[in-house]
Formats: C-alpha cells, sequence, structure tokens
C-alpha cells in the first residue's frame, strides 16, 4: 500500500527538537484527549454546554426561515472561478495549492495530489433537491480530477464528506486517511477496505514521504439525528521535511491548537476554517477573532482562510469571513491568503491575492 500507520505520539526530528519539549508535548496531548462511552459516543475534552429544547426550535427556525439578507451572493455578486484543466493540474510545479470551494483544497505535493474533504454535488445535504446550495461551480469537474494519492477527511458532515464524491473518486485514490468510524461509512458505501485508513488523534500516517497526523479539534459528528457523535473528528497536520501544513477540518476553540504548535513547532501555512460561525454556536465553530488566535498558537507563518464563500450555513453575510479575518489579520502583521476558487498557489512564497469577494477581480 505504501503507507504506514504509527502508534501515538508520531512526530518528525524537527518537532521533537529536545526531550523537554517532548514531555511538554505530551502533557499537552493528554490535556486534549476525547472521552469515548461504552457505547461508543465520541466527546470533547471539554463538555459541551447542553442547549435547551426550545433554544434549538428558536435556532432551527432563525436557520430555516428567518436568514437576513446577504448570506448568499445575488445578482452581479457572482463568486469568481478560475477554471483548471487536468493538464494544468499535470503541468504545475510542485508544491501547488487550489481552492476549490469551501473546505475542499487540492495540494501537489512529492508529485502527487491530495485532497481535502472533496464535495462536487450540488447541495451539502442528504436530499438532492433541498439543503445549502453552492455559490459556485468546482473549478475542475470531478471527472477531469487527476489521480488521487490520498483523500483527506476531517469528519462526517455533509459539507465535509459527500457520499457522491467518494463513490465517484474512489476507482482514483489510493488512500482514504479519515478519524476513527469514519473509514467505515466509506467501507459501507463500497470503497475497498485496504484503501482505507482510520487514525486516532495523535496517530501518524507516511504515504509517499509526507507524514499525516489525525490532531484534536473540538466538533460533533453525525449525519442523522440517531448517530450522533458515533465516529471521530479531526484536524490534520501534513509534514515534509522542509514543510508543514495545517488543515483545521471544522473546530471550536480550544487549548488543542497550543498543543499541536507545541508538537510541530509551527507551520508554512495553516488551513483554518473561517466561516458559518454565529454567538449561538461557539463551542463548534470559531469567530474570526479566535480563528486568527487558533494560527497564533499554532505559530502559523501564513493564513487561508477556509469553509467559506461555497454554502450559506450560517447568519452572517457571505463576505464577512474574509471582510473580518483580514481587518484582524492586519493588526497583528499576519499574512492572509485569499485565492480565487481554482487559483494556483505557491505553499512557501504565494503571490499577493485580491479581494475578490468585493466586485470583479
Amino acid at each position: 500500500m505504501g503507507a504506514d500507520v504509527s502508534a501515538p505520539p508520531a512526530v518528525s526530528a524537527a518537532s521533537a527538537a529536545s526531550s523537554a519539549s517532548s514531555a511538554s508535548a505530551s502533557a499537552s496531548a493528554a490535556a486534549t484527549a476525547y472521552r469515548r462511552d461504552a457505547d461508543g459516543t465520541f466527546h470533547n475534552p471539554v463538555s459541551e454546554p447542553k442547549t435547551g429544547f426550545w433554544k434549538t426550535v428558536g435556532l432551527f427556525w432563525d436557520v430555516m426561515f428567518r436568514k437576513p439578507a446577504g448570506t448568499a451572493p445575488s445578482g452581479t455578486q457572482a463568486v469568481p472561478v478560475q477554471p483548471l484543466t487536468l493538464a494544468q493540474l499535470q503541468a504545475a510545479p510542485d508544491r501547488t495549492l487550489y481552492r476549490l470551494g469551501h473546505s475542499t483544497i487540492l495540494l501537489k505535493l512529492q508529485g502527487r495530489f491530495f485532497l481535502t474533504d472533496p464535495v462536487f454535488s450540488e447541495r451539502a445535504s442528504p436530499f438532492s433537491f433541498a439543503g445549502p446550495k453552492r455559490f459556485h461551480a468546482p473549478p475542475i469537474a470531478l471527472e477531469d480530477l487527476p489521480e488521487l494519492e490520498a483523500v483527506i477527511l476531517s469528519h462526517d458532515h455533509y459539507d465535509h464528506l459527500d457520499q457522491a464524491t467518494v463513490k465517484a473518486l474512489a476507482p482514483k485514490v489510493r488512500h482514504f486517511l479519515t478519524p476513527l468510524g469514519v473509514g467505515k461509512r466509506l467501507i459501507d458505501w463500497g470503497v475497498p477496505a485496504e484503501k482505507v485508513q482510520q487514525l486516532d488523534w495523535w496517530q501518524s500516517s507516511a504515504v509517499n514521504g509526507i507524514t499525516f497526523t489525525a490532531t484534536p479539534a473540538q466538533h460533533f459528528s453525525g449525519r442523522t439525528p440517531w448517530d450522533r457523535n458515533s465516529t471521530l473528528w479531526a484536524s490534520w497536520v501534513m509534514e515534509l521535511p522542509d514543510l508543514r501544513i495545517f488543515f483545521s477540518g471544522d473546530t471550536g476553540y480550544f487549548d488543542g491548537f497550543k498543543a499541536i504548535g507545541e508538537r510541530f513547532g509551527g507551520f508554512d501555512l495553516t488551513l483554518m476554517e473561517t466561516g458559518a460561525y454565529d454567538p449561538r454556536w461557539p463551542y463548534v465553530h470559531m469567530q474570526p477573532e479566535q480563528t486568527l488566535q487558533a494560527h497564533l498558537d499554532l505559530r502559523g507563518r501564513r493564513l487561508m482562510p477556509i469553509h467559506n464563500g461555497t454554502f450559506d450555513l450560517a447568519m452572517h453575510r457571505w463576505q464577512d469571513p474574509f471582510e473580518r479575518i483580514l481587518s484582524l489579520a492586519r493588526l497583528r502583521s499576519v499574512e492572509v491568503v485569499t485565492p480565487v476558487m481554482g487559483a494556483p498557489v505557491d505553499i512557501r512564497q504565494p503571490a499577493p491575492t485580491q479581494a475578490w469577494w468585493q466586485g470583479p477581480v
């Protein structure tokens, strides 16, 4: 298979600079260990405050029937997309990244392609006729994607794990890397079991010379009202000898970011959830202020805000995540990368990007 799953903690020599720092990282890791019930249900290290029945009903009502104006593009506000072809991808230099939408990121590393949380369907929903609809088409058709060395999945929510996309991609994917339990969903959908690796927090897998580590996140899982938290959620670290990338998946702000930053010693690029936030659900999605702080905790060099610009999943204006994170980042001298969907990004030395959400580029 060309991949090796190692027991936690698996870190590079560069990450473990001394026995003292390793001990500190181990302590931090223990502080961010989930709890699991006898029935297999996962729980975050810090218990989530319970939401009352009527508060839940009110929240559902607002999201479904009381959306404010501007949560999705309208009129001349079309999200720009730079079309991609297979030939362009094959000719692209190594260490190029493409944002395809929401949390779907295509990376070219070590001459191979890797894809995070692929969602190509029209809706992030169990239904083809209802649910959050895409603002824009993917920059490349699903059937035109290259052979993929690995697909990396953060959790099983519909805007991150799309059954139709996974089933279509499976023949051209060598490895699926998932948190615990998520891989079983793939196998149940017909993905060959030998392609699937399920990792616990702090567990690593080496694929094509790249070490992928499933790291903690503060979120939840489930695809029906009856299977909440039956699978694990995770963020991911992608580690080469001279390059480190962090992919947040979905998460609220928590101490785990500091633990990850301590263990891995910083990141060249952080792909950070910045969108679908609301004061009523701070536990599972970060406000932009928290996204920036998480990036600093991780010791990130550059920040790319993701989880925005594709689906209407909250009550804020669709442009707000970009505007707020940029405003906050300027105050802390943090470099933010906001490429047009489909535009190539040099991971090590990205060119300046435009505020495309403000109008035509």
